[in-house]
């Protein structure tokens, strides 16, 4: 049975977030605009996960793909590749000490917070287009 109210709370929170990363980015606050991409992207996927009755835990986007399809689902090549990408924006995007100089602020640009951006919304929507099946299936 399908957790219709659980998905919504986290795929909410997700469309949030990815709406607070595009004022980062307008901002010119890239390295959080990727952060929150990531975030975006891990809220969904685990709104998925929390949907279907299989909670995922961890930050590791790729991880929670796998999950994903041990649980059934299909994942396409491109939705593997997002989360890669997006996945290396979760600690190096926040601590100076994955630099051996200067801040994370000092290291991303507009192009690959636009970039995270957009994988993230590739993300959100590929798992609307699967609860959205699942949803009909049910």
């Amino acid at each position: 049975m399908l957790d219709e109210k659980e998905f919504d709370r986290w795929i909410r929170s997700s469309i949030k977030t990815i709406e607070s990363s595009k004022k980062d980015l307008e901002l010119g606050e890239y390295s959080w605009a990727c952060f929150k991409a990531h975030q975006a992207a891990e809220k969904a996927l685990k709104a998925l996960l929390w949907g279907i009755g299989s909670p995922g835990y961890g930050h590791s986007l790729p991880k929670l793909i796998e999950y994903i399809i041990q649980q059934g689902i299909e994942a396409g090549e491109e939705i593997r590749m997002y989360s890669i990408r997006l996945n290396k924006f979760y600690t190096a995007t926040r601590y100076p000490d994955v630099w051996s100089e200067g801040i994370p602020e000092e290291y991303y640009t507009r192009e690959e917070a636009e970039e995270a951006i957009e994988y993230a919304e590739k993300i959100l929507e590929w798992v609307r287009d699967i609860w959205r099946k699942l949803s009909r299936e049910g």
